[in-house]
């Protein structure tokens, strides 16, 4: 792994630096391609309009018309974070404004994602009107067809790349859609569905059907924020407003039950909660739902209106996350057992299949062979009818969405159907073509990077004076919003180890010495001893014991 320091502008530092911030926070910063104007648009007035979403103000209009006829809205969600958080925020959001509304999320292993023929003869015996769709759709081609035949109302609500023919909807809503001048390409699927809502608010208020302070839309801003960050979208400037003002209402105390009692579960303090909470405790509890079981179970969760109602359904997902990381252990030990003995430095991708690995699994699995060989990685599981699915994690310099579009377009009859983003993405093939699906991913990827794309890269922010190395940095920093697009600051220094111990076979308990200074560390994952000097890589992290709150470092990488 090659370490490197962030580069930063001298001039955004120094604006940063002259508004007030400590040298640190600037240096983090600008780092980061905050620029001082920047960092003073933090609150929600400062969020982009909705007017450039292109079909935000028509697709408010046929809300407001559904909700004035008092017609049915079924709202077809998806079954991930994004997608629960997308359908909770709809449900909540709709019902504040007088919709008659309900929602239906497929069940990944009997319908798969989407708008499917299938979802849609499934929901019209809900006998909707309406079909709105969230954090999906904008590849439903035959389910908006097969809808509008059987004279239903549909609208799209999505943030994926749409293909070169999109679905004959009545409306569609993606900032990512062709002719969309909205600024932010970014948002996830709940941040598209947050914005709908604020337009159809505002609709609503023109008509005279709303008093002016009757909806309150910033009470779903703790599911916004836990979508956007459980989705791995860029933390750009738009995205950070919304996940800063969701952590705010968090902390003090107005999240929605279900969120309250997952961090509950989950050990965290809701006080204290960081984007970070959400995305390593909160998402992944969550997305278990929606792996092992039905993601209504999530759904119902962040929709319970009382403590004990949400507590029962975090506890489902509790034990289910328990099962899923069961499920993940064996499936990891399988892979790596068979890749350390068959890969090769040389080769630009890894493509692996086993019969018995479980669907719901199979993203996760990717992300663990991703971080360990630094290669695009797609696993595969059975499918069932000849199908095997396959779900795909990048690495960055490769956009894994356009590598399977290139693949498509050079063997049109080997990949059944994809989609995705640049750094995930979703496939089916038949079982007899992996062998040939491996070949020609491989050879598209060769096509499409260099070998220095392969090496490892590891940014850093680097050394800390001794003043920062300090509980009240630490503290700062949880602050802030840090994430996919805006990351997390890592340091790099020299230290003495001290003492060292095993926990758990598998984690290093340090403790270390810098500058005169003792720090407590833990490196996660790492079982192999430390010399007396090393140089590492690190987070500074907040460590709460008995009630008492010190400073810990988190390594990151030894350089041994």
């Amino acid at each position: 792994m090659k370490i490197q320091q962030r580069a930063y502008d001298i001039a955004a530092l120094e604006g940063l630096q002259a508004q007030g911030l400590p040298p640190l926070m600037a240096r983090l910063l600008a780092a980061r391609g905050v620029t001082s104007a920047d960092w003073s648009l933090q609150d929600m007035p400062h969020l982009l309009k909705p007017e450039a979403l292109t079909g935000a103000a028509e697709m408010a209009r046929q809300l407001a018309d559904a909700i004035a006829q008092q017609q049915r809205i079924l709202i077809i969600g998806d079954y991930d974070a994004d997608g629960a958080t997308a359908t909770s925020v709809a449900m909540r959001g709709l019902r504040m404004m007088g919709a008659e509304v309900d929602f239906l999320v497929p069940n990944r292993f009997e319908y798969g994602y989407g708008l499917t023929p299938e979802i849609v003869a499934l929901a019209a015996t809900r006998q909707p009107q309406v079909l709105l769709t969230v954090d999906n759709g904008i590849a439903s081609i035959d389910g908006v067809a097969a809808a509008k035949a059987l004279g239903l109302r549909v609208l799209i609500t999505d943030h994926h790349l749409p293909a070169e023919q999109t679905p004959a909807a009545d409306c569609i809503v993606n900032p990512n859609q062709r002719g969309c001048g909205f600024p932010s390409k970014h948002l996830a699927g709940v941040g598209v569905m947050f914005y709908v809502l604020i337009a159809l608010r505002a609709e609503l208020k023109q008509r005279g059907q709303l008093a002016e302070d009757q909806v309150h839309l910033g009470r779903l801003l703790d599911l916004v924020a836990l979508g956007t960050v459980a989705d791995l979208v860029r933390l750009d400037a738009n995205n950070r407003i919304l996940v800063r003002q969701g952590l705010k209402r968090i902390r003090q105390g107005q999240a929605c039950p279900g969120i309250q009692a997952i961090l509950k579960l989950a050990g965290r303090d809701p006080q204290q909660v960081s984007a970070q909470d959400l995305g390593f405790y909160v998402g992944p509890r969550l997305n278990a739902a929606g792996r092992l079981d039905d993601m209504t179970i999530g759904i119902r969760c962040l929709l319970a209106e009382t403590p004990q109602e949400a507590m029962q359904y975090a506890q489902q997902l509790h034990r289910l996350n328990a099962e899923r990381k069961q499920i993940e252990a064996e499936m990891q030990f399988d892979a790596m057992a068979d890749l350390n003995q068959d890969f090769r430095p040389e080769q630009y991708t890894i493509s692996v299949f086993q019969p018995d690995w479980h669907q719901g699994v199979i993203g996760i699995l990717a992300s663990r062979i991703k971080e360990r060989f630094h290669r695009p990685v797609i696993v595969f599981a059975d499918a069932g009818d000849g199908l095997i699915k396959g779900s795909g994690r990048s690495i960055a310099g490769l956009h894994l969405r356009d590598a399977l579009d290139l693949v498509t377009k050079q063997q049109p009859d080997l990949i059944v159907k994809f989609g995705g983003h640049a750094m995930a993405a979703g496939l089916s093939v038949r079982a007899e073509d992996f062998a040939r699906f491996q070949q020609a991913f491989e050879q598209v990827v060769q096509s499409l990077i260099s070998a220095e794309v392969l090496q490892e890269m590891l940014e850093t922010d680097g050394g800390l004076a001794p003043n920062e190395m300090s509980l009240q940095t630490a503290e700062l920093l949880t602050q802030h919003v840090w994430g996919q697009g805006f990351p997390q600051p890592v340091f790099y220094d020299h230290f003495d180890v001290l003492s060292q111990k095993l926990l758990a076979e598998k984690h290093l308990k340090l403790r270390l010495q810098k500058h005169n200074q003792q720090f407590d560390a833990i490196y996660f994952q790492h079982a192999e001893p430390l010399p007396e000097q090393v140089a590492l890589a690190y987070s500074l992290q907040v460590n709460e014991y008995n009630g008492h709150r010190s400073v810990q470092l988190q390594v990151v990488h030894a350089v041994v």
